[in-house]
């Protein structure tokens, strides 16, 4: 009789596995009711779900969505007890066709016969969007505590086996907002355009109170938790069970909490998939779920000196915020221009430093939790890491037998030491990113706030660590150097080469590179960190003359020059010295600067030769269709370099591309972490000091990725519009975020672990200088009308009265603003945008500047009409200087429509 139903119940599995509603056509998997593809509706071409892999990651141990996780005990000091269906995938649980909104029901007391609890799931649909529920009914005699409860995720970000063109058609990206009934996933394509999904609590139950990374055997045909494959995660409703165990070591991103289970009590837990059209519909379509949706302004990051502002799109009344640590920030009630939506100014209390938690509870019983990082004023931050840089991390050791004196080094904040040695011989090597990242970050703060002591360090490291040493200075074929190659590493493991050198013998040493391997030249990646170094030096002059004491400025300009022409050298066979050279490389937005600073000087023939040299790779990329490879078989930063050079020579097309591409992968949350965070999973294998596949929070893909957003942004025809501003706040959240990465010592760290049993950041400073580099790069003070906010500021703090409008800057360089309402985008060289005044009525503005101690006392103003709206420069009698106009410091301008 029991093999008779067993078939019957099979055929009805069969008979019913798929579905279709009016978002949605899917299929669930035969006998374990997962769901194995979901297709939107407006184009069934597309599976979210790695339904062509199903086959291959269908066993025991694989998760799918469908899936459910928990733990029980019967109240008391018990220990946890796990369920886990995935765990059980050859036991199928006993499952009938729906009816009516009920696509499929499914029991597991067949799988879980002897636990003091019944598990129930229902496939249904609401109003077209496809709904998961768990039930959890206690069936025993005595009260049961679920101290964990969650819903693996999958859909398909499986890049294994796939080519660049099939992974961006094929696979999307998912990511989180951990803010409890607020809470939700959005799945989006490679793309970045829709449609894409979104998942919101169902029910009353169901919050985001976690996300937890799923372990799975990695040597499955699909490459778990490699580079093409990051894994899975689970929504996470329930978590005081990891709480108490795995992640007892640790901050939760929320109070970990359970639920017990009277005998007979049971309790529901249900996520709802619907649709998004664009990445910009995603918090309007979270909205429309009743779900509420939290907008900060300008983000989740904020300095101590900085206002911010939050919005809430909620039906309910706001009954409290309570902050924790308490009094880290202050919330204070005002108004919005649309009165639908409630606001607050938000202000970090003085002394405040770190993560800090706003639970906003609402009347109808709901809470949210809106995740900030409280941050040291912009300009502080970036004196504490220069005065690090060229302290703890200043290296003087001249016996050192791989010549990396003088020189600022890779920190292990865990040892409170330089690191000399690591297998990763790059780390200690100073290049690659994972060696080069300190001296690219110290760089750029030299480079805008040039401090005398510090510049003084950097023209010794310049002149003795890298040039002769880090870069060849002679051509010579008996050792292999090419004159301005760039080696991959100055540290090697090479007891050979180096008898007498006492490598650390705990360290294991098996693949390190030899002294050859690391003198190679051929990494075109390395290229830019010098070319960064040396850039840096002649800005500070401009920004503060006289400072330079070994080599004069255009000494150093000439130098980056020749470092740009020869990563795209060739030898006399015609074949290319360097490999990548023809991808986007991390950080190359200084090659524009580079190629600005030689206009400048009138160094034309240099300048030609760059410009041909970058046309060159954006002829290539034109043809592309996937124009943004790396090393890697996916990468989140091919798009900065991409989307320079393809402006530049008006190749709208790709430009177009590679701005949908960072769409895809660069969401905006109420979460500090996530908001603008470019995806990058792979790097702390490479620059960290916790070497593991992970999602990082704040790596160098935040801010390289904020770069070509930001620019775009001030050419948005509207940029009050719902998709300019999605722009602007991933641009700026991603900008803001690159400044967490500092502590307030100064030390910083490549990046932040998002396991909930880490959630710390990394002790190796490693590969966080390219993220520094772009937030120097992208500093700049936003002004903009919104339609349901009013008036708004990006990067300054704002005063409203009337007509007249006027902001402080408050971002790390003020040296750049862009006010929307005129389309005017207005950069200086030296001193400081003191505030700038708009005239919303006249159309007109006043920017007034001020000189920094030891600056220079004029600048070059530079302007530009972005939106071709006739704005112009009133202030008569300025004289031209270096493409723009000289202005005094302290002094003001002004400008209106004409």
């Amino acid at each position: 009789m029991r093999s008779i139903i067993t078939l019957a119940l099979s055929q009805a599995v069969v008979a019913q596995n798929t579905f279709t509603t009016s978002n949605w056509q899917g299929q669930f998997a035969s006998g374990s009711g997962v769901l194995q593809s979901l297709k939107p509706a407006t184009d069934t071409s597309f599976d979210f779900s790695p339904s062509d892999y199903f086959s291959l990651r269908n066993g025991v141990g694989n998760y799918h969505t469908g899936d459910i996780t928990l733990r029980w005990r019967i109240q008391g000091p018990s220990g946890w007890n796990d369920v886990d269906t995935s765990a059980q995938r050859d036991a199928d649980p006993q499952t009938t066709s729906g009816n009516g909104s009920s696509l499929l029901h499914s029991t597991f007391d067949n799988v879980y016969p002897n636990i003091p609890i019944s598990i129930s799931r229902d496939w249904t649909t609401q109003d077209g969007d496809l709904v998961l529920q768990a039930t959890i009914k206690n069936k025993n005699a005595s009260t049961v505590e679920l101290g964990a409860f969650g819903f693996p995720i999958e859909f398909n970000n499986i890049f294994t086996n796939r080519t660049a063109d099939d992974t961006t058609a094929k696979c999307v990206l998912v990511d989180p907002y951990i803010g409890l009934d607020a809470g939700y996933l959005q799945v989006t394509r490679l793309t970045g355009t829709g449609p894409n999904i979104v998942i919101t609590p169902h029910g009353n139950a169901s919050k985001f109170e976690a996300y937890r990374f799923l372990n799975e055997d990695p040597s499955q045909p699909t490459g778990y938790q490699t580079q093409v494959f990051e894994g899975l995660y689970a929504w996470q409703t329930l978590s005081k069970a990891y709480a108490e165990n795995e992640w007892n070591a640790t901050n939760p991103w929320n109070v970990p909490t359970s639920v017990t289970l009277a005998p007979g009590q049971s309790v529901s837990f249900a996520l709802r998939f619907g649709i998004a059209q664009n990445v910009y519909d995603i918090e309007d379509a979270v909205a429309s779920k009743d779900v509420p949706v939290a907008v900060g302004v300008p983000g989740y990051v904020l300095p101590v000196d900085m206002n911010g502002k939050l919005f809430l799109n909620t039906k309910s009344a706001v009954k409290s915020i309570v902050i924790e640590p308490n009094s880290a920030l202050a919330f204070t009630t005002t108004t919005a221009k649309n009165s639908a939506w409630k606001a607050y100014d938000v202000t970090a209390s003085t002394g405040a430093y770190g993560r800090a938690r706003a639970t906003i509870q609402y009347e109808d019983g709901r809470a949210q939790t809106v995740h900030y990082y409280i941050t040291d004023t912009s300009q502080n931050t970036a004196t504490k890491l220069g005065e690090f840089s060229f302290s703890k991390q200043w290296y003087t050791d001249s016996s050192d037998p791989f010549h990396r004196a003088p020189s600022v080094m890779t920190w292990d904040d865990e040892v409170g030491q330089i690191v000399l040695q690591d297998p990763r011989v790059w780390i200690a090597g100073i290049s690659d990113e994972g060696g080069a990242g300190s001296l690219t970050a110290a760089s750029m703060k030299s480079a805008i706030m040039p401090d005398a002591s510090e510049i003084q360090k950097l023209e010794q490291m310049a002149n003795t660590a890298v040039w002769g040493w880090l870069q060849d200075n002679v051509t010579d074929a008996a050792t292999g150097s090419i004159k301005y190659g760039v080696k991959r590493s100055l540290f090697y493991y090479d007891p050979a080469a180096l008898p007498d050198f006492q490598y650390d013998s705990s360290i294991q040493w098996g693949g390190s590179w030899n002294k050859n391997d690391s003198y190679s030249v051929w990494r075109a990646y390395d290229y830019v960190w010098v070319s960064v170094l040396y850039w840096s030096l002649y800005n500070a002059e401009l920004a503060a003359p006289g400072i330079l004491t070994v080599q004069n400025s255009t000494w150093y300009l000439e130098k980056a020059y020749q470092t740009v022409i020869a990563s795209q050298a060739v030898d006399e066979n015609g074949q290319p010295i360097t490999a990548y050279a023809d991808v986007g490389l991390m950080g190359e937005t200084v090659w524009l600067y580079i190629l600005k600073a030689l206009r400048a000087e009138d160094m034309n023939t240099e300048a030609d030769a760059v410009e041909a040299a970058m046309k060159k790779r954006e002829q290539l990329w034109s043809t592309q269709s996937n124009p943004f490879g790396s090393e890697m078989a996916w990468d989140s930063t091919g798009q900065e370099g991409v989307y320079l050079w393809a402006k530049y020579f008006n190749d709208t097309a790709t430009v177009t591309k590679t701005l949908n591409s960072i769409r895809g992968y660069m969401p905006t949350v109420a979460h500090w972490g996530w908001n603008g965070n470019a995806r990058r999973y792979w790097d702390f294998l490479y620059g960290g000091k916790l070497a593991r596949i992970e999602r990082m929070i704040h790596h160098y893909g935040s801010g390289l990725n904020s770069l070509p957003i930001l620019d775009d942004y001030k050419y948005n025809k509207e940029p009050s519009s719902a998709s300019a501003m999605y722009d602007l706040r991933i641009g700026y959240g991603a900008n803001m975020g690159s400044t967490t990465n500092i502590r307030t010592d100064g030390s910083s760290g490549n990046a932040f672990h998002s396991y909930p049993d880490t959630l710390k950041w990394d002790a190796y400073s490693g590969d966080y200088g390219p993220t520094f580099l772009g937030h120097i790069a992208g500093s700049r003070t936003y002004l903009v009308e919104h339609n349901d906010f009013g008036w708004l500021a990006f990067g300054g703090n704002l005063a409203v009265d009337g007509n007249a409008v006027t902001v402080e800057p408050k971002d790390m360089v003020k040296r750049g603003i862009y006010v929307a309402p005129l389309g005017l985008a207005l950069d200086i060289d030296a001193g400081v945008i003191k505030n700038f005044e708009y005239d919303a009525s006249a159309k007109s503005l006043v920017v007034n500047f001020d000189k920094v101690d030891g600056g220079a006392s004029t600048a070059t103003l530079v302007f530009e009409d972005t939106l071709s709206s006739g704005v112009k420069l009133t202030t008569a009698g300025l004289q031209q200087q270096r493409g723009g106009y000289a202005v005094q410091l302290p002094g003001s301008v002004a400008f209106s429509i004409a």
